[in-house]
């Protein structure tokens, strides 16, 4: 088989970190091959050096791109070879339409004149392709992500690609979507488009996989074929993480408590349509060292809850009653919800729960600065003490709490979330979609910090897409399809099967 690609002892460092270690990888054409690895194993690093995002020079070791060394300056340059990147954060302008963004840079256009009627034209051969039916002048912002990640492909195929590179392509979509893109993957791979993909969910990359490389801590430590029948998902774990995880969840000494928080009777409207209903007539309750879960497909209304609960940061018309050991707690604000005990982890970390261009530091002590600060004036050296004991406690992987957030891992900028969310010291922490985007490796450290939580007698509330998540790590399970509870189960009634027949059944 043609070697399409071939990296050879690629290092790429950083000031205090060596993202890669002579690490080797090799393509062939027309296979799908994927790389997987913990939060910070140097994964997308090595396809940003390989895309030329990472200029040559700027690392050590060769690229060999069919059969010749290639030495990419920037993106255009492995543009011009076929070789496309996709990153995690989609590169399309929201206010441009379809037909605007896939030629971009890249214009159907004769003497500086654009040719509309061939850059339509082509818009909808390459829609198409991608199986999108969808006008080229349709605005990119009026898609959902999943048809957004589409209309990437179809851009990169505008370029005559002959390698993509997919960083997480399914991280952000539903199941559905991630159906859709792997389906894809395989009709471009028959079309002879060669793709490396990198995911975290290791039942789609051995659904699609022709080969599989594993990095561990910058370094390749095994690459599996699929033909030969070697890819196992306990092997490519016990790769990733250098160990042997047939636990994939802590185990933990479930003992329920006191009464610590009912929720009653709770209504939401949404947010910008005052006539529509989002959250009906919500009762639950969570016990003090308890893991209570909330299960349902995408939109059945489990942020909103979370958010409308938080200070009210979603919706509008909002009623009900929280109450916290006994006594009703004014939730109405996020400065009265963390005073009355309730702590907000929300799914887009990015987005939401960090400030990326600031430290560490400055993320840990944000939702209680009162603890380390006098009289309206923050006391660094106490700040410094703070965030070094969360950093160490929490196992986040960095030379210095000075580190900027957006330079770590999706897995350690999540522990982040939860060390400012811990030094505000919460009764109950609402955890929403706590995993997501993290790694085998990472996400068993999240458990273990969840399971300490319970035995310090903290209740905590867990929304998951991932159902053997929530089946391994809840005492008791609230089953959620649009806007209401549809059951609750006990650890032991609790089955995929149960959940989904409630969910569907209701």
């Amino acid at each position: 088989m043609h070697t399409l690609l071939e990296m050879r002892s690629i290092t790429k460092t950083f000031p205090g970190v060596k993202a890669l270690d002579t690490v080797n990888l090799k393509v062939a054409e027309g296979e799908i091959h994927a790389l997987v690895g913990e939060n910070g194993a140097g994964k997308s690093t090595l396809m940003k050096v390989l895309s030329g995002v990472y200029p040559h020079g700027s690392y050590e070791g060769e690229i060999f791109y069919d059969g010749a060394e290639a030495r990419f300056g920037g993106i255009a340059d492995s543009e011009a070879k076929g070789v496309i990147i996709i990153h995690q954060e989609l590169a399309l302008v929201p206010l441009l339409s379809i037909a605007e963004n896939l030629f971009l840079g890249n214009e159907c256009a004769k003497g500086g004149v654009m040719n509309w009627p061939e850059t339509f034209r082509r818009t909808e051969g390459l829609l198409k392709k991608v199986g999108l039916s969808e006008s080229p002048a349709t605005l990119v912002d009026k898609l959902g992500v999943g048809k957004q990640q589409l209309v990437e492909i179809a851009k990169a195929l505008a370029k005559d690609v002959r390698l993509l590179i997919l960083d997480e392509p399914t991280a952000a979509l539903s199941e559905s979507d991630s159906q859709a893109l792997l389906d894809l993957m395989l009709e471009l791979k028959a079309q002879g488009v060669t793709s490396i993909i990198i995911s975290h969910k290791l039942n789609e990359v051995r659904r699609v996989a022709d080969s599989i490389t594993v990095l561990r801590d910058g370094s390749a430590v095994s690459t599996m074929s699929a033909a030969t029948g070697e890819i196992t998902e306990d092997r490519i774990v016990r790769d990733m993480v250098g160990r042997d995880m047939s636990a994939r969840y802590p185990e933990r000494d479930r003992k329920a408590g006191d009464m610590l928080m009912e929720v009653d009777g709770w209504n939401v409207f949404h947010a910008e349509h005052a006539d529509r209903q989002v959250i009906h007539d919500i009762a639950f309750n969570v016990r003090a060292g308890e893991v209570v879960g909330i299960a349902g497909l995408m939109g059945a209304g489990r942020t909103e809850l979370a958010m409308s609960l938080f200070g009210k940061s979603y919706g509008q018309n909002i009623s009900g009653q929280v109450k916290l050991h006994g006594k009703p707690v004014d939730t109405s604000s996020v400065t009265k919800a963390i005073k009355a005990g309730l702590a907000y982890v929300t799914e887009d970390r990015k987005e939401l729960g960090l400030i990326l261009d600031e430290t560490i530091l400055r993320n840990t002590t944000l939702a209680n600065l009162a603890d380390v600060s006098s009289g309206g004036i923050i006391n660094e050296a106490e700040e410094t003490k703070v965030s070094e004991r969360y950093r160490k406690a929490m196992n986040i992987r960095t030379p210095s709490v000075f580190q900027r957030v957006v330079n770590l891992s999706g897995g350690n900028q999540q522990k982040v979330v939860l060390s400012k969310w811990l030094f505000a010291g919460p009764e109950v922490l609402i955890l929403d979609e706590p995993t997501r985007g993290i790694d085998v490796g990472a996400k068993y450290e999240i458990y273990g910090i969840i399971n300490d939580l319970s035995a310090q007698g903290k209740g905590v509330v867990m929304i998951s897409s991932e159902m053997p998540e929530l089946l391994g790590m809840c005492d008791r399970i609230y089953v959620m399809n649009e806007g209401r509870f549809v059951g609750e189960l006990t650890a032991a009634e609790a089955s995929q099967e149960r959940i989904m027949s409630l969910i569907v059944t209701e």
